[in-house]
């Protein structure tokens, strides 16, 4: 059970978040409470240490608390000019609007601009809920200063997270998930033709989650280790692990078919299976090889203090055997191939304990255990952390930093929100404000703008209908409406990152128990809110089409240059090391991909959403999208690949591999300059293919090592893929031109 909420919350963050908070508006009101202060200071006590508990983002403890307290400050700064200009409208107005400017601009300088930002808009907010004024700021400035100190209370001393901790907790939700995937890799073996396109379907999934978790672990490596090498050396070993899981599937899926299986298939929703059967059922090497799947997931499972006794030495050492050719079982091709996946798979596991828990007995090794724990000796040695050469680009200045023009946006949304807010209501305009500002965080585009926005509105009418049976039943009782908004709120942070509108129900469900206990619940007032609300959202939209736009496709464009100009330099790369060159710091270059990618995947969710009328638009992203993490893949298993060159003897440098990736750079770069400029001259290569160099050869006497060989087949995927990528971007090709 503790393995799957680990890998159904990679590092316990949403839950961590969720108790976090509980726990500090919790204590906050026990303070208060025997304080006997009035329900309208619960309420702003509640949400001052909300406040001072989500804004804060920092990693570091001793950072944590120097933002905190710099933010105490700024919350009574701010409840003092909300309770001032409370009355004087035209005032607070511009006051207002000038404050989220700041609060918005404030995101340049990283996370404590941002936490101080979001406290200064916040506590304004709270002031105008609570309707303060000038006599009560007194009890209003102890009521915000038993908030941060209870906040401070249950960051670091009732719930303590350091970097470490979450680092350990994300490598355990990376074992759980990989475990997972190797639990559905299983199931396809056996899965006929009503199930596999379920599995299938699962082992997609399986395979985006193992990769959104690395990429988490990628993210928290700075902080959460004290040695740049140990940080790379996790980087490294994950990535093994990572790349050799996803190979694993495609090996499953290939031996099931007639043909080899497209790496495609693991990233294009909805694509179907390959052509073929079901492998035998009764076959003794697929029952050995069903047998050392549920070996290899226990592997994964099982961290080195758990792994007392010979009986996982033993698995571990027969796994590891296929990586040697006479201990393949006899059995079809690409089903052999699927035991040396086993194999690589196992080595990979190997690695990983090693890296995550240091090292064990060896007593029990066999001369191919030996050898896999010798290479991976070498290769931690050989590890070298890079100085970085590259010089950064120059970021972007006035209008055109993102920060600024965000600000510029959100400040003129927000006029136009209290304009009509206060049409609406002269008392509870700030919704519309509200919304306004939400929709633009995390935002970058009006398509994105416009979908959160959606989301809000369709969270805050469900949300509604919710407030309103819950103010019916909880009546005036205010620790049972109390305990419901503490459950809300923990509901509102354990769902955020999966579900904006989920959010926002629980959100809305919460402030209609809000206005219950400061009586001024009436059916009116909800429906008052989801007005504002979707007035909110309008002048953001408005705001962001209109004000410096950065319309969707332009933004798709940028991010889909950057993923191919790391595609590149991952490619050159790794291949010009594979060649007999100095690839650089490959490990490094292929994470840039993996986050350049991601951006990618985040910005096309409005072209992709279900809403969007443009069906044939959204599929041709939704391919586009599975091509660059097909290509991604292979990006990654080249670099994986030749980071063994300098440690492998048995690995040697092949100069004509430079040579099969020519046309492949060139290409990428060719559709990279077609979409910044699509006047562009630039034409894709076609030619001879790659794997027209893969024959003539048979499996036990391959024409090139097998390490080339599998290089050699990434390599006609990456071309196919690269190629693919031309048609729907309307690149035209033309032939190969004569390389050096």
């Amino acid at each position: 059970m503790w393995d799957r909420l680990a890998a159904s919350d990679p590092g316990l963050l949403r839950l961590t978040a969720g108790l976090r908070t509980v726990t500090a508006i919790a204590l906050t009101l026990a303070v208060l409470a025997a304080l006997h202060v009035p329900v309208s200071q619960l309420v702003a006590g509640a949400i001052a240490a909300m406040v001072a508990t989500f804004a804060i983002r920092e990693k570091q403890r001793a950072q944590q608390a120097v933002t905190l307290a710099v933010g105490l400050p700024v919350a009574l700064a701010s409840v003092s000019l909300g309770a001032l200009l409370n009355q004087r409208v035209v005032a607070g107005d511009l006051f207002f609007v000038v404050l989220i400017f700041c609060a918005v601009y404030g995101r340049r300088f990283g996370d404590r601009g941002t936490a101080l930002g979001l406290i200064g808009f916040q506590v304004y907010f709270l002031s105008l809920f609570v309707g303060a004024t000038a006599s009560v700021l007194p009890e209003l400035y102890g009521v915000i200063c038993v908030a941060f100190a209870c906040s401070a209370a249950a960051r670091f001393v009732l719930l303590p997270q350091t970097p470490a901790g979450t680092l350990d907790r994300l490598r355990r939700a990376f074992r759980a998930r990989l475990a997972q995937l190797l639990a559905t890799q299983a199931e396809l073996l056996d899965a006929g033709p009503e199930e596999a396109e379920k599995v299938l379907a699962d082992l997609r999934t399986g395979t985006a989650r193992l990769h959104e978790t690395a990429l988490l672990i990628q993210g928290r490596l700075e902080d959460g280790t004290s040695d740049p090498a140990v940080a790379r050396l996790l980087q490294r070993r994950v990535a093994d692990a990572e790349i050799a899981a996803e190979r694993l599937g495609l090996l499953l899926l290939t031996a099931r078919s007639a043909q080899r299986t497209d790496t495609l298939t693991l990233h294009l929703p909805g694509a179907p299976l390959p052509a073929g059967g079901e492998l035998p059922v009764r076959d003794q090497a697929t029952v050995a090889l069903r047998r050392d799947l549920q070996a290899l997931r226990l592997l994964m499972l099982r961290p080195a203090g758990e792994a007392s006794g010979t009986a996982l030495a033993q698995v571990r050492n027969r796994l590891l055997g296929y990586r040697e050719e006479e201990n393949l079982p006899p059995a079809a091709p690409a089903v052999q191939d699927v035991f040396r996946g086993l194999g690589e798979a196992a080595r990979a596991a190997l690695g990983l304990r090693l890296a995550l828990d240091g090292p064990q007995d060896e007593s029990d090794d066999t001369p191919a255990t030996a050898r896999s724990r010798e290479e991976l000796d070498a290769e931690d040695t050989a590890i070298e952390i890079s100085e970085g050469s590259e010089t950064e680009e120059a970021p972007p200045t006035g209008l055109k930093r993102p920060t600024t023009r965000a600000a510029v946006q959100v400040a003129v949304g927000s006029s136009l929100a209290i304009a009509g807010g206060e049409l609406l209501s002269a008392q509870r305009w700030y919704w519309a404000v509200l919304t306004c500002w939400i929709v633009f965080l995390n935002t970058a585009s009006t398509g994105e703008i416009l979908v959160k926005g959606y989301r809000r509105l369709l969270g805050t009418v469900l949300g509604v209908v919710a407030g309103i049976g819950l103010a019916a039943l909880v009546g005036h009782h205010t620790w049972t409406a109390f305990a419901l908004v503490l459950l809300f709120i923990f509901a509102m942070f354990y769902t955020a990152p999966l579900s904006y509108t989920l959010m926002s129900f629980f959100v809305t469900a919460m402030l209609g128990l809000l206005y219950t206990l400061l009586n001024t619940y009436s059916l009116s007032v909800l429906v008052l809110r989801i007005e504002e609300t979707a007035l909110g959202a309008a002048c953001g939209v408005i705001a962001a089409a209109v004000v410096l736009p950065v319309h969707t496709d332009r933004r798709t464009n940028e991010l889909l240059v950057a993923v191919l100009d790391r595609l590149a330099d991952v490619t050159r790369g790794a291949v010009d090391q594979l060649s007999g060159g100095a690839g650089g710091d490959l490990v490094e270059q292929a994470r840039e991909l993996d986050q350049a990618l991601a951006d990618l995947r985040a910005a096309t969710q409005p072209l992709t959403h279900p809403i969007t009328p443009l069906r044939s638009r959204r599929n041709t992203v939704r391919y586009v999208v599975a091509l660059l993490e097909t290509c991604a893949y292979h990006g990654r298993s080249l670099a994986a690949t030749a980071e063994l060159l300098p440690t492998h003897p048995s690995i040697a440098a092949d100069p004509r591999l430079r040579g099969a990736c020519a046309r492949i750079v060139h290409n990428i770069e060719a559709i990279a300059a077609h979409v910044t400029d699509p006047k562009s001259p630039a034409r894709i290569e076609t030619g001879s293919s790659i794997a027209s160099m893969l024959e003539p050869g048979t499996l036990r006497t391959p024409r090139y090592g097998r390490v080339t060989d599998r290089v050699l087949r990434h390599l006609q995927r990456l071309d196919e893929a690269v190629s693919g990528l031309a048609r729907p971007l309307g690149l035209a090709g033309g032939p190969a031109q004569p390389r050096k």
